[in-house]
């Protein structure tokens, strides 16, 4: 299993990073140091999440160089028109207190607005040095390809995929494509850690059932984020790094598929 994927600018991403979704306050910055200290180098927020103070707060007590670590921030819908972009990422760079992001994503496709005009005025960004990449995120193959018409480069689509939402078909266009695919909620929200298959992996590997789909996931280029705020699931989350699932047991895994999307706001546009 790769450790660290390039992106399609070149740029390296560590394959397994802490997302913090849902984190906030103390408790946000509690668990970002920790991940840190435990040994993530790869953060994922949004503006939407309401920690970017918290986050920023986390990698600078960290001590570790800030070039050492890979910043993912996104850009909520509010904001996707061409004018409102530079000030949305210059806002969440104060907050995070940083000079730039790594990655910077549009966060929900919205189709009352052009993705052209977003990504042309993040793409202007990124040429000014404030965000290293830019791509996209709850896109599905129609906006990706609508997106690649525009001819501006994009890195990473990410989207909920754990062993109940294998989204097979977007994840063969994205590896067809160069783009890599990011997993949020790679877990299932918990739900996918009772799975049968799951369960009997547990004990033939003697690892946790996070692990086991962490490393699922991993195994499958797959960059996968995710979250917890228990400092014991932290580090164990991060030992998902250590082994490999045998390729019979990754296939066996790649059969559960059962359909089961978690995250479906109702502005969202999965049907498009």
């Amino acid at each position: 299993m790769k450790k660290i994927l390039n992106l399609n600018t070149g740029a390296p991403i560590p394959i397994l990073g802490f997302g913090t979704w849902e984190l906030t306050g103390n408790e946000c910055l509690k668990s970002t140091k920790k991940a840190i200290e435990v040994g993530y180098r790869h953060i994922d927020t949004a503006a939407a999440y309401g920690n970017h103070k918290e986050v920023g707060q986390a990698i600078k007590e960290s001590g570790v160089d800030r070039k050492d670590i890979f910043v993912t921030s996104k850009l909520w819908r509010d904001n996707l028109r061409k004018e409102d972009v530079p000030e949305a990422l210059k806002t969440a760079l104060n907050e995070l207190q940083l000079d730039y992001l790594d990655l910077y994503l549009i966060h929900w496709p919205d189709s009352e607005v052009p993705i052209a005009e977003t990504l042309q005025a993040m793409n202007e960004l990124k040429e000014q040095g404030l965000t290293k990449a830019i791509g996209v995120s709850n896109f599905t193959i129609n906006h990706l390809k609508e997106a690649m018409d525009t001819g501006i480069q994009f890195s990473i689509n990410q989207v909920e995929f754990h062993p109940t939402l294998n989204q097979k078909e977007l994840l063969e266009f994205c590896n067809q494509n160069n783009i890599i695919l990011t997993a949020y909620s790679p877990i299932g929200r918990g739900e996918d850690l009772q799975h049968p298959i799951i369960q009997e992996l547990t004990k033939q590997y003697e690892k946790s059932a996070a692990q086991i789909i962490l490393n699922w996931e991993m195994q499958k280029g797959i960059v996968t984020i995710p979250k917890s705020s228990n400092p014991e699931h932290i580090e164990g989350n991060f030992k998902s790094l250590e082994w490999n699932l045998s390729l019979e047991d990754v296939e066996r895994i790649n059969q559960i598929n059962e359909k089961n999307r978690l995250v479906n706001p109702d502005f969202s546009e999965f049907d498009k």
